[in-house]
C-alpha cells in the first residue's frame, strides 16, 4: 500500500520587520510624584536608575486597549491589512485574565480574525521572545505576517510605597509587524532562561492566595474573616525585585548573550546603526554599552528616561522613538535584547524598518 506524499507550507527564506508601531498613555508620573510615596528625591532616581518621568495608564485604558493602539499604528506602516496577518502575538505579564488571552481579543478588535493567537508571559524578555517565535512562524510558511506586540500596564501590579521596583514602572504598549524579505532582516535569536534565580524578580503573592483571601469567612474558606481583615492589605499580588542580583546579572550575563547575537548573526559592534536594549535602567544600559565596546557612532536607545520601564513593552517603543528621532536609522542593523524576570532573556539583531 502506497502513502501519500504530504504537502507542506511553502517556506520563506528570510523575514523582516516591517513596521513598528506605539502607544503612551498621557498621564505623566513625575519623580516628585514618586516621592510622595517612598523616603527619595528626584536626584537620587535619576542618578541610580535614569528615570526622570514615567507614563501611566488611567483606571478606563487596558493592556488590549494600548495593544490595539500600537497594533494599528505598525499595520498602517507596515502597509499590512489585519485580515493578512497569520497570527498575532502578544507579550504581557499584565493582562488581568488568565484566560482568555488578550491576543485573541485585539485579533477580533484589529479585524485579523480567525489568525491564530496567542500571550507570551516572559516579562521584560517577552517582546524578543515573540519575534524569534515570529520569525519561525514565517519562515517556516505557516504565516506571511505576523504581529508581535508588548504591552503591559504595570501600575497595576505595584505598591507605590516599596522601594525595589515600584518607582521604576510605567505602562505602554509597542508593535511590529513580521513579514518575508528578499534579503535578510532579522539574526539568529539567542535565547533562554535561568530559573535558578526565580525569585530575584516575581509577585509578593499567588492568585491561590488571592482566592483564599476572597473565600474567607466563607464555606470551604481556609481563612476566617479576623484572619483575613489582617491580611487583606497583603494579599494583593504586586512586584518586588533583588535589585541588586538582577543588576549584577543583567550586566555581566546579558552583555554576553548580546555579544552572542551578534557572533550569531555574523557581525560586529562595528557593524551596528543602533543598540536597543530592554529599557531597565540607566546604569545597566551604559555598562553593558561599554561591555560590547560600542563605537561611538552606534545610537543607544534611552527611552527609559522619559517612559520609565515598561517590561515587554520597553523595546518596540524605544525603537519607534529612535526611528521618529533619527529617520536615518531606516535600513541600519540594530542589537536588541530583552531581559527579566524568570529569569529569561532573548535577543537578535534586526534590520531596522
Amino acid at each position: 500500500m502506497s502513502v501519500p506524499t504530504l504537502k507542506q507550507a511553502p517556506l520563506h527564506e528570510n523575514t523582516r520587520v516591517m513596521g513598528v508601531g506605539a502607544y503612551r498613555p498621557d498621564v505623566i508620573v513625575t519623580n516628585d510624584d514618586v516621592c510622595q510615596w517612598i523616603d527619595s528625591s528626584d536626584e537620587w532616581i535619576r542618578q541610580r536608575t535614569g528615570i526622570i518621568t514615567r507614563h501611566r495608564a488611567s483606571a478606563d485604558v487596558s493592556v488590549i486597549d494600548m495593544a490595539e493602539g500600537a497594533a494599528r499604528e505598525a499595520l498602517e506602516k507596515a502597509g499590512i491589512e489585519a485580515s493578512q496577518l497569520g497570527a498575532v502575538i502578544v507579550s504581557t505579564v499584565t493582562h488581568p485574565y488568565a484566560t482568555p488571552s488578550a491576543a485573541a481579543s485585539l485579533a477580533d478588535r484589529l479585524g485579523a480574525t480567525p489568525a491564530p493567537a496567542f500571550d507570551i508571559s516572559a516579562a521584560c524578555a517577552g517582546y524578543c521572545y515573540g519575534i524569534a517565535q515570529a520569525d519561525s512562524l514565517v519562515r517556516s510558511g505557516a504565516a506571511d505576517y505576523v504581529l508581535v506586540v508588548g504591552a503591559e500596564k504595570l501600575s497595576d501590579v505595584i505598591d507605590n510605597t516599596e522601594r525595589t521596583i515600584s518607582f521604576l514602572l510605567g505602562d505602554g504598549a509597542g508593535a511590529v509587524v513580521i513579514g518575508p524579505s528578499d534579503t535578510p532582516g532579522i539574526g539568529p535569536s539567542v535565547w533562554g532562561s535561568d530559573g535558578s534565580k526565580w525569585n530575584a524578580i516575581g509577585m509578593t503573592n499567588s492568585m491561590l492566595d488571592l482566592r483564599q483571601q476572597a473565600m474567607a469567612g466563607k464555606p470551604g474558606g481556609s481563612l476566617s474573616a479576623e484572619e483575613a481583615a489582617v491580611t487583606d492589605t497583603a494579599v494583593w499580588p504586586t512586584l518586588r525585585q533583588d535589585g541588586q542580583t538582577v543588576f549584577r546579572w543583567a550586566v555581566w550575563e546579558m552583555a554576553k548573550v548580546a555579544q552572542q547575537a551578534l557572533d550569531a548573526a555574523g557581525i560586529t559592534a562595528d557593524d551596528l546603526a543602533a543598540f536597543i536594549p530592554h529599557q531597565a535602567n540607566m546604569r545597566i544600559i551604559d555598562e553593558m554599552a561599554k561591555k560590547l565596546k560600542l563605537p561611538e557612532n552606534v545610537l543607544i536607545a534611552r527611552d527609559i528616561a522619559d517612559a520609565g520601564n515598561t517590561s515587554a513593552a520597553s523595546i518596540p517603543l524605544a525603537t519607534h522613538r529612535l526611528l521618529k528621532e533619527n529617520p536615518q536609522l531606516s535600513g541600519g542593523l540594530a542589537l536588541q535584547i530583552g531581559f527579566g524576570a524568570g529569569l529569561v532573556f532573548g535577543a537578535q539583531v534586526i534590520v531596522l524598518p
